[in-house]
């Protein structure tokens, strides 16, 4: 019997993994998930955007629209973040894999920590100012850019469990 040909790439099996972290996120509008390889091909970490440890997603806010201190943006650890900070070592010479393109303020936590590839799927906010911040930083670092042509997508369904049966 011949061989299985029609296997998901590198690429897609890395991003799947960080869809899959995504699904973690309680966020209940953007749920984004990274994770972090290294050179052999071994996950070294994986994060997804929610609130930092001890902060209650019952009591911060996830509202979009209002107010600093009335919406998520001042308390939410965006994904790529979480990925690096979870790593139990360093992640310099590291690709990521995250499901929507690193902000301005993970850009910088990218470059710092050595990682120096990103690949991404999501582009939806090119146009902001943010988003062009982010790439020019990353571009000076000379941190690697790939965009997946596709989106990989899961499906994930319970698996129901023999002994509960």
């Amino acid at each position: 019997m011949p061989k299985r040909e029609n296997t998901l790439s590198w690429d897609e099996y890395f991003m799947g993994l960080a869809h899959l972290s995504a699904l973690r996120s309680k966020d209940p509008h953007t749920q984004v998930g990274a994770c972090i390889v290294d050179a052999n091909k071994r996950v070294v970490s994986v994060g997804y955007n929610g609130f930092p440890k001890g902060c209650s997603d019952d009591v911060f806010p996830w509202e979009r629209e209002g107010d600093v201190l009335h919406s998520k943006y001042a308390f939410v650890v965006h994904a790529e973040l979480n990925a690096i900070l979870n790593a139990p070592r360093p992640v310099s010479g590291c690709t990521l894999y995250v499901s929507l393109f690193p902000c301005n303020e993970c850009a910088k936590a990218i470059i710092q920590s050595g990682i120096r590839r990103i690949v991404y799927e999501s582009d939806k906010y090119a146009d902001t100012d943010t988003t062009k911040a982010s790439k020019e930083m990353l571009a000076a670092a000379g941190v690697e850019l790939k965009r997946l042509d596709h989106t990989v997508r899961l499906r994930v369904e319970k698996i129901p469990n023999p002994e509960q049966d």
